[in-house]
């Protein structure tokens, strides 16, 4: 007989199960033209201004949140610029034979331009951890930018056994300085391809993007507004065909936004480059004798929605992620993960690094098995069920701007979109991953992209407060104009004010990627993924 039945909370879909999955989907389509508005031409559109007046409330006070230490000097001298190879760190105090587990270790870092001499100012992009090879620890460094050339670095001692500083710097402040300039001044640093077809297979291809001054449109350009979030793209209109004849969306080119001189500071030889170690390695001892306690960690509550990360938010001991601000939890086998997941409908919406965690889950548990959407594309929607315990996992793009392949336009569903048309509940799980895609644009799009999403964040805790939302933090891994980690740390920023005051969780993946000896990569290795779904699953079953 009848089992379960399921609604999946879109339109007209509904999925019931029995020892084996069926499926009754109907819908009913709505004229192309509602979603796709006539051509309007470009001057008519009235350009979002550049002030944050018409932000909502919570992202207006963007003078705080983007501060950077400013610049000074010669912007033209690259010799003047910060050098990985004559800037050096030391210990703050005297070195001692062994540290105290639960204490802290501080140095001093001295940036140097190419020449050997000490900078005045700040602004420089370092990355320092702690590491501990041999029991496969790690955790991130606090830098404090003194703004006068030298830097406070902090690090908490969370294990006991050896550990050894490493900083690497990953922008010089001059460098920072051309990334502050184009993201703040280009409209994009790259552009998209939107594919037409008509109906008697006539086929253009044209330049979209996020705003109609980006698609080089000589003439009138195509609008296209999303009815729910209000979000708009623009496609140069097609020399033969209707606005509405739009069905295909890809990656276009990256634009040319630098100089001769700005790639001499975004350099390979100067981005990402490890400074020689000022430090020895020490030992960490436990508090007192017959402690035999390994790691520091005090009594912490359940993970649950609201909590205030600390910095760190956490660290790795032998391989595995320990929150320091929750009792963050193992899921070693199959079944521990089924557990947690039964019952439950998941939705992820975001970029390719959480549909990292939807491929981990996939292959991790056999149970979980890929409903076969006929999708050949990158933005999917993707899905997997397991029906004897009643979990459902979907994972979708966030919609435009999306670097991919080429993806139908009807698969690009807006997130506050998503959301609006969520019925929520304790069964309904959410989490939202927004990064990589966003560095290429002026703060603004991520701004108001955000406004919108918190808004549909907060209209679906409104109405069932006992849906979990789980925010997924951008993580390390461009080192270009195009997608740099000081982009990358901006964006973050945006995604913890747009979220402040909601009762939503966050994976804070930056850490999570920047605390083990391992290369930088924008998808992280499976140990990595590993960890950051059982830091969300930690948040799904609490206790």
């Amino acid at each position: 007989g009848l089992k379960k039945i399921w609604h999946t909370q879109h339109t007209g879909i509904f999925l019931f199960l029995y020892p084996q999955v069926f499926y009754l989907m109907m819908s009913w389509p709505e004229p192309r033209k509602h979603w796709f508005p006539p051509p309007r031409p470009a001057s008519e559109y009235v350009s979002e201004p550049n002030d944050w007046d018409s932000l909502s409330q919570e992202l207006t006070n963007l003078t705080n949140l983007l501060y950077w230490p400013p610049t000074d000097g010669n912007r033209d001298d690259f010799l003047a610029s910060t050098s990985p190879k004559t800037s050096t760190y030391r210990l703050k105090g005297p070195a001692q034979s062994s540290y105290t587990l639960g204490s802290n270790l501080e140095a001093i870092l001295v940036a140097r331009d190419h020449q050997g001499r000490p900078k005045t100012h700040g602004g420089d992009l370092f990355r320092a951890k702690l590491l501990g090879r041999e029991l496969k620890a790690g955790v991130p460094g606090e830098v404090k930018d003194l703004e006068n050339g030298t830097y406070l670095l902090s690090f908490p001692l969370l294990w006991a056994g050896w550990a050894q500083v490493q900083v690497r710097l990953i922008h010089s402040s001059e460098a920072v300085g051309v990334l502050q300039r184009i993201w703040r001044g280009k409209r994009a640093t790259v552009d998209f391809r939107g594919y037409f077809r008509g109906r008697n297979g006539t086929q253009e291809t044209v330049i979209c993007n996020v705003d109609p001054q980006s698609t080089g449109a000589k003439g009138p350009t195509c609008q296209y507004r999303d009815v729910v979030s209000g979000e708009d793209w623009f496609c140069a209109q097609p020399s033969t065909l209707p606005c509405d004849a739009l069905v295909g969306h890809s990656s276009g080119s990256y634009l040319n936004v630098t100089t001769p001189h700005d790639e001499d500071l975004l350099a390979g030889n100067v981005t990402d480059q490890p400074l020689a170690s000022g430090i020895s390695p020490i030992l960490v001892k436990p508090a007192a004798t017959g402690n035999l306690r390994n790691v520091a960690l005090l009594s912490r509550p359940p993970c649950r929605p609201g909590h205030l990360s600390p910095k760190p938010s956490g660290f790795y001991h032998r391989d595995r992620w320990h929150s320091t601000f929750c009792s963050s939890r193992s899921f070693p086998t199959v079944d521990s993960i089924l557990n947690c997941l039964a019952g439950r409908i998941v939705y992820m919406m975001g970029d390719s690094t959480l549909r990292q965690w939807w491929e981990y889950l996939r292959d991790t548990v056999p149970s979980l098995k890929p409903v076969d959407l006929h999708v050949t594309y990158q933005a999917g929607p993707l899905m997997a069920v397991d029906t004897t315990r009643g979990t459902v996992l979907h994972w979708r793009a966030h919609g435009w701007p999306l670097r991919s392949l080429r993806t139908p336009v009807a698969s690009l569903h807006s997130v506050a979109r998503e959301l609006h048309g969520l019925a929520g509940g304790p069964s309904t799980v959410v989490v939202l991953g927004m990064g990589a895609h966003f560095t290429t644009f002026r703060p603004s799009i991520i701004a108001r992209r955000l406004a919108g999403i918190r808004a549909a964040v907060k209209a679906l805790l409104d109405r069932e407060p006992s849906t979990l939302v789980v925010i997924k933090l951008a993580n390390t891994g461009y080192k270009s104009v195009y997608g740099s980690d000081w982009l990358t740390l901006q964006v973050n920023r945006f995604l913890r004010a747009a979220f402040v005051g909601l009762q939503v969780a966050f994976v804070d993946a930056w850490e999570m990627t920047s605390s083990l000896d391992l290369p930088d990569y924008i998808h992280p290795k499976t140990l990595i993924v590993r960890n950051e779904v059982e830091l969300f699953l930690s948040f799904v079953c609490p206790t």
